[in-house]
Order: structure tokens, then sequence, then C-alpha cells
């Protein structure tokens, strides 16, 4: 979690995806196979600037929307289930 404000203009505040960064250089997590999942467009842009495959979960909300999402799903299970390949017909 990221204790600053917008305005304070650091690297860890979502849509920057320093954060991300950081968290894969710590443990070792390829980016390019990982996926980042949010309902705002703020984690999806972190995700896409990171490298990450995104999922957006969209319920809704009457707020900017992101850009471009590699997926628009329903729920945080939607996306489970698109990411294990589960077969849900």
């Amino acid at each position: 979690m990221c204790y600053h404000d917008t305005v304070d203009g650091c690297d860890c505040r979502k849509p920057k995806p320093g954060m991300l960064l950081t968290g894969a250089e710590k443990f070792c997590v390829d980016l390019d196979e990982s996926f980042m999942i949010g309902d705002r467009w703020r984690d999806i842009s972190a995700g896409k600037s990171a490298g990450c495959r995104t999922f957006f979960i969209d319920y809704g909300y009457a707020e900017k929307q992101p850009e471009s999402v590699d997926f628009r799903v329903n729920s945080l299970k939607q996306a489970v289930d698109i990411i294990l390949g589960v077969d849900n017909e």
C-alpha cells in the first residue's frame, strides 16, 4: 500500500508501477507472466506499465474507465476462471 497522496508524485502510487516493480524484484516475480486484477483504471494502468496482463473487474463505477485492458470481467471469480482455464459452459 502506498501511503503517499497523488500530489506527492511518488513512483509507488498507482497508476505508476513502482510498487509492482519493487515487489517483482524483491520476490523474483516475472511480470510478463503475471496478472494485475483491479476495479479501477489506476490498477490497470499500473499493471500495463509493469508488463502484466490485466483484468478489469467492471463494477459499473461512475468514474474514469481504463483505456486498454486485456480482459473485462464482472467478478474476481470470473477472472480466476479465465486464468485457470476453467470452462463455465
